[in-house]
């Protein structure tokens, strides 16, 4: 299980003495679960020795399914997993898979839990140092302290590191472009215009770009006809509003809540740019390469949580000058009153111009 360290500085003739299974733990969000698939594809591509079994909803499974070497085991924590006896009956389960590590990217009560399970079997057991205390600090109200924090990327690296499996975040590989199904060639049609998928939508209203304001970049994209757009969401308020655009604008198309989340994987997978707030579709775009066009309203990049391999340009912030409190918290959930609607200081103007560079084209 050991790595053989006899080597001259050079990673890359890092091999296992022989096969390692580690048991990876991120059960939830989608967005933090999205941000471990460049690592997983980086280890298996480095670490062919290397069997990994992702601890996770069975929902996630297709983000997983194009990593060699990797197998997802679905959590049931509503069901059969729920509570201190079916953690038991989970971590019985997993020992039965002849796991020889565990790497807790998600340190939460859940795999605190299985933690004292997998101590009684002596398995090494590492977890992510999720820095509570410096992100504090980068959202405090009366002291805080602007800076750039590890980026949850390089803390999900940092608990491999410590398991003996090295990650090159520079090196990550993104996942191929997916087929698409007949359904959804059907729905969007050919590729005869760059596709632009935009995903206007976010946990916190205080992550989200007005909808006024992201209409008027719908719509002076619309009236160029170079660009195909495709909305991006779930919830029946948000498939609302998508269908109420896709009627008023030409090139405009809505795919939430039509396709599987497979079939939703590919088509991101395609697109020439996604338009994303900080949340879950910016790292489902980002994983496959995408160029990803991220808005910011109380939350900062500094907390950890941009796209990977994305240039800091494609990261359109709020006006920290008129709203200095920013970021208020680490996920959005606190709006201070009177910013409501700080992401107005991102231009319409600012976001047409940005997607066009990205693009290669004018409107």
């Amino acid at each position: 299980m050991a790595l053989n360290r006899n080597f001259s500085g050079n990673t890359e003739n890092l091999e296992l003495d022989k096969e390692v299974h580690i048991l990876v733990i991120r059960l939830s969000a989608m967005g933090d679960v999205a941000m471990v698939v460049p690592i997983l594809a980086e280890i298996a591509r480095r670490y062919p020795k290397v069997k990994i079994t992702m601890l996770t909803r069975g929902f996630f499974k297709p983000m997983f399914s194009h990593i060699s070497n990797v197998q997802v085991f679905e959590a049931d924590v509503k069901g059969k997993h729920k509570g201190v006896f079916g953690l038991w009956k989970l971590y019985k389960e997993l020992k039965a898979l002849n796991i020889d590590q565990v790497a807790d990217l998600h340190n939460v009560l859940r795999s605190n839990i299985l933690k004292l399970y997998f101590k009684i079997g002596n398995i090494p057991f590492v977890q992510i140092d999720k820095g509570r205390k410096e992100k504090k600090a980068l959202t405090s109200a009366n002291s805080k302290i602007l800076k750039p924090l590890r980026t949850t990327h390089q803390r999900y690296s940092d608990v491999f590191s410590q398991l003996g499996v090295s990650v090159d975040l520079n090196e990550a590989v993104s996942l191929p472009k997916q087929p698409l199904t007949e359904k959804v060639l059907e729905v969007v049609g050919q590729p005869s215009k760059k596709w632009l998928g935009i995903a206007p939508y976010a946990a916190f209203p205080g992550k989200m770009y007005p909808l006024d304001l992201m209409e008027q970049v719908v719509s002076q994209l619309d009236t160029s006809k170079k660009t195909k757009i495709l909305f991006f969401g779930g919830g029946h308020n948000q498939r609302r509003q998508f269908e109420t655009w896709e009627k008023k604008f030409q090139n405009c198309i809505n795919v939430a809540g039509i396709f599987s989340f497979e079939e939703e994987l590919a088509l991101i997978s395609n697109l020439d740019l996604m338009l994303s707030m900080d949340s879950g579709n910016a790292h489902l775009a980002a994983m496959y390469g995408i160029p990803t066009l991220t808005l910011w309203g109380v939350t900062h990049p500094f907390a950890g949580f941009a796209p990977i391999s994305q240039n800091d340009s494609n990261m359109l912030l709020s006006d920290r000058d008129e709203f200095p409190l920013i970021p208020t918290s680490v996920y959005g959930n606190k709006l201070p009153e009177g910013y409501e609607r700080c992401m107005a200081t991102i231009t319409p103007a600012t976001v047409i111009a940005k997607i066009n560079t990205l693009l290669g084209k004018t409107v």
